[in-house]
């Protein structure tokens, strides 16, 4: 049978009160979102601390008031035995003769708790936070002695299968992601396309590609339409990183490309409003162009015409350009077509080169390597600077084996993708099994009482 009760019967609201010692150290403690955790903050003296603090202890359930409808809550760990928090968090003593502490805290690692602080949240937009009566007054049904032994042996057993299948999920992603690498790597070696040079013996070589940009780049430095360029520096044999196939050639991204830095407009520039999109640090993601609000007034599109960004163009961040999945590098959006480029972000354009062919260079392992290697044996924080880019290693290919490569590696990414949701499902599918565990718990208790 279950029983109804008020999430007040069985939760009790506890505060251990510190009086803080000036020159001692304190342990300050917050809460992820999305069930990730309770976490050390930092440590303060107590002479710098203005608050009411109050004292943890190792297995308290805790929450902030503030976020605890965004999954803000969890178990206080033996390393933050003693810490403080403010009032804004919340610890309990749970009433076992009602529900039993391994229950809830198994409960609480579920989507089931955060609906109950949803419910108990109220305020404004910008101070919603947990009610003490809303939350606190809630009716819910509870499972009565063996039947929530049950329960926890339903959940514990289907949690023991949940990470086998988590362990599995992970290692298909790992997998995935060394496939679209493998990818990568055999596109700028040319194995991808080996077959077709041997259908297409007589194609213009690479170097003859590399007279006629040269040729192209004059004339726009001869139209003005580019300023000249500082010489680039020449490769030594020691730098060739692999073979190239016969019919390509080395080259600096520089000697085949535009390079373009951003304007530095004010904060005061960007509206709220329609006008002119642009693209900005935060911008810059993996792979994609990340959507934002902000504009700037249409007039400077002709005032600033010289930091347009067109579709396919290609966009670097210049800021801290790479996370563990790749460089920070992705093609202009046709949503993002005649965008304005703000400053730490770089255009790049191909000169005579298919924009595609050098994006899927740039967002190769080999590349993100080498930028990682660049900047960890020298300390720096990496920052993108014009002669990074521009003396890029760059394995040329003739034009039309260009368009073949990327026209076979977008085919093969589209197959990683149709993998790559198959993924997503099993994952949504493991979280829509433990729903359905609880609620056929709670629903049918709920309906023989």
């Amino acid at each position: 049978m279950a029983k109804e009760y008020l999430i007040g019967d069985f939760l009790k609201r506890i505060k251990r009160h510190v009086d803080l010692e000036p020159n001692k150290n304190y342990n300050l403690v917050t809460i992820k979102m999305n069930h990730k955790g309770v976490v050390l903050r930092g440590q303060k003296k107590g002479c710098d601390i203005k608050s009411k603090m109050f004292e943890v202890k190792e297995g308290d359930f805790i929450l902030s008031g503030i976020d605890a409808r965004n999954g803000a809550f969890g178990i206080v760990s033996k390393e933050l035995e003693g810490a403080i928090v403010t009032n804004d968090f919340w610890y309990f003593e749970i009433d076992e003769k009602i529900i039993s502490k391994q229950l809830f805290l198994e409960l609480t690692a579920t989507t089931w708790f955060d609906d109950i602080c949803q419910k108990g949240s109220d305020g404004t937009t910008q101070r919603i936070r947990l009610q003490k009566r809303k939350f606190f007054n809630q009716k819910i049904f509870l499972p009565e002695g063996d039947e929530q032994k049950e329960l926890l042996n339903k959940i514990l057993t289907f949690k023991n299968g949940q990470t086998k299948l988590n362990k599995e999920i992970d290692s298909q992603k790992l997998l995935l992601t060394q496939l679209k690498q493998s990818i990568l790597q055999e596109a700028i070696q040319g194995k991808l396309t080996k077959e077709w040079r041997e259908q297409n013996p007589n194609t213009e070589p690479a170097s003859e590609l590399l007279k006629h940009i040269q040729v192209e780049k004059a004339q726009l430095v001869k139209e003005k339409k580019i300023k000249k360029e500082k010489a680039l520096t020449p490769i030594t044999k020691e730098e060739i990183p692999f073979d190239l196939p016969d019919g390509w050639a080395w080259c600096r991204l520089g000697e085949v490309s535009l390079y373009l830095n951003g304007k530095g407009f004010s904060s005061s520039d960007f509206q709220k409003k329609k006008g002119i999109k642009c693209i900005k640090i935060t911008n810059a993601g993996v792979g994609e162009i990340i959507g934002n609000e902000d504009t700037l007034p249409e007039y400077f599109r002709d005032k600033y015409s010289d930091y347009l960004v067109y579709e396919n163009d290609i966009v670097i961040a210049l800021t801290r350009p790479y996370i563990a999945d790749g460089l920070k590098v992705s093609l202009c959006t046709k949503e993002y077509n005649e965008s304005l480029l703000n400053q730490r972000v770089a255009v790049i354009k191909g000169c005579l080169i298919d924009n595609k062919y050098i994006y899927k260079y740039l967002r190769s392992g080999f590349v993100l390597k080498g930028f990682q290697d660049e900047f960890s044996s020298k300390g720096q924080q990496p920052n993108l600077k014009t002669e990074h880019i521009r003396n890029l290693l760059f394995p040329i290919a003739p034009i039309p084996e260009q368009k073949e490569i990327v026209k076979k590696v977008e085919a093969l990414m589209q197959h990683c993708k149709e993998l790559e949701q198959e993924i997503e499902t099993s994952e949504a599918n493991a979280q829509m099994l433990i729903q359905a565990v609880l609620k056929e718990a709670f629903e049918s208790e709920k309906e023989i009482a």
